[in-house]
């Protein structure tokens, strides 16, 4: 979805989900979609092989109610890949989407249907820095935090009498891991850790 025009760095008429969370380059977004706007959105995009953009609320609701005046969202948010997507039911599309480079709105305009689309500068990806010696517990908790999810993953499906190797999708983490790298495992731990979004959407 980019404009004939646009330099590498820009992509204009970019489709907006302002959502009451913030998606992290490389993390893992799953999202039940059912209102008009958004399935329209996401069907377009996953038919193209385009991206979509994420954006926090600073007002509003993810879900449009009677009466409601338009949602406002913070200026920064993160392109949305998505890399599943199925339909269980007419009206509904459950999606998969992981979190790519992150951008700066510089216009906006909201569509007559309720859909936010924007002009927006993309900004340059986190610098490969490797984990340093005096960070290396950091990663290190992250990598064990990692290894007893997936244990408990793998108790709970032979509890269920699943298959004993369950899928690492169903994890909260986009594999491969990359617990050498100081930005990947910055942005696990502020997805992860107990914050308010505001604090999420500052760091």
């Amino acid at each position: 979805m980019t404009n004939a025009h646009s330099t590498a760095a820009t992509l204009t008429s970019l489709p907006l989900f302002p959502l009451g969370t913030v998606l992290f380059p490389g993390g893992v977004l799953p999202l039940r979609i059912f209102e008009v706007r958004y399935l329209d959105m996401v069907g377009k995009c996953h038919k193209v092989g385009a991206p979509f953009g994420v954006v926090g609320l600073t007002e509003g609701h993810e879900v449009r109610k009677a009466g409601q005046g338009a949602e406002n969202f913070h200026d920064v948010g993160t392109l949305a890949n998505i890399v599943e997507l199925a339909s269980p039911q007419a009206g509904l599309l459950v999606v998969r989407c992981e979190g790519a480079q992150r951008f700066k709105v510089q216009n906006r305009e909201l569509l007559k249907h309720g859909l936010w689309v924007a002009q927006v500068e993309r900004v340059a990806d986190d610098a490969l820095v490797a984990i340093p010696p005096d960070l290396q517990p950091v990663a290190q908790a992250l990598e064990r935090l990692i290894e007893s999810l997936r244990a408990r993953q793998i108790s709970q499906s032979q509890a269920a009498g699943s298959p004993p190797d369950p899928d690492p999708r169903d994890l909260p983490f986009q594999t491969p891991y990359q617990l050498q790298d100081c930005a990947w495992v910055a942005n696990r731990w502020c997805e992860l850790l107990p914050m308010p979004q505001q604090t999420k959407q500052h760091l």
